[in-house]
């Protein structure tokens, strides 16, 4: 396994311009970004239609993307691939929910003729939207759900991500599900 300094020596040389640390970036990060698709695609119901490799590939396109973006660090980086895929996940549950779409209709996967359901679609939509909520009441307590949850980082890397301390990150993390698991329930 590489160390996470490796990793954020390239990330740094990367961020100031450096296109050689790139590509010796990619085949380190590259595990690591398939166990957060793992992560996501294992909530989502079987047959999805997404695969995790794509999921991957379009999550990477967006990373390389960022013009602007200084990476701090490995969990940095790895935070904002989190958000990146989740945001990624919500618009295609969003785009299955379309009645332009088909709506709520069952499709069939010719290759694997499994039946989809919309209930994952909806369920990362609920949660989609009592993020949203929390977010306008704490942000933090968002982020950390965010890092957490979706990213797979743990409590020490998001400590380090948010600039806060291990206890802070586990405090709000239990109050952050105990508050969603409240709205998500209000909500049906």
């Amino acid at each position: 396994m590489t160390p996470p300094s490796d990793i954020t020596r390239l990330l740094l040389a990367w961020s100031d311009g450096d296109q050689a640390a790139l590509e010796k970036l990619l085949p380190l990060i590259e595990q690591e970004l398939h166990r957060i698709a793992r992560r996501y695609m294992r909530r989502e119901n079987p047959g999805h239609t997404l695969q995790t490799t794509a999921l991957v590939n379009e999550a990477y396109f967006r990373l390389i993307d960022q013009r602007d973006v200084h990476w701090q660090n490995r969990a940095h980086f790895f935070g904002i691939a989190a958000q990146i895929m989740r945001r990624i996940l919500l618009n295609y549950a969003r785009d299955r929910q379309r009645d332009k779409r088909g709506g709520k209709a069952v499709q069939v996967s010719l290759s694997e003729v499994a039946v989809i359901t919309p209930e994952k679609s909806a369920e990362l939509i609920a949660l989609d939207e009592s993020l949203k909520r929390l977010a306008v009441i704490d942000e933090r307590k968002c982020r950390v759900v965010e890092l957490r949850y979706f990213g797979g980082l743990s409590v020490e890397e998001t400590a380090e991500v948010l600039g806060i301390s291990t206890i802070t990150v586990a405090r709000d993390w239990k109050m952050a599900k105990a508050w969603l698991a409240r709205e998500i329930r209000h909500d049906d």
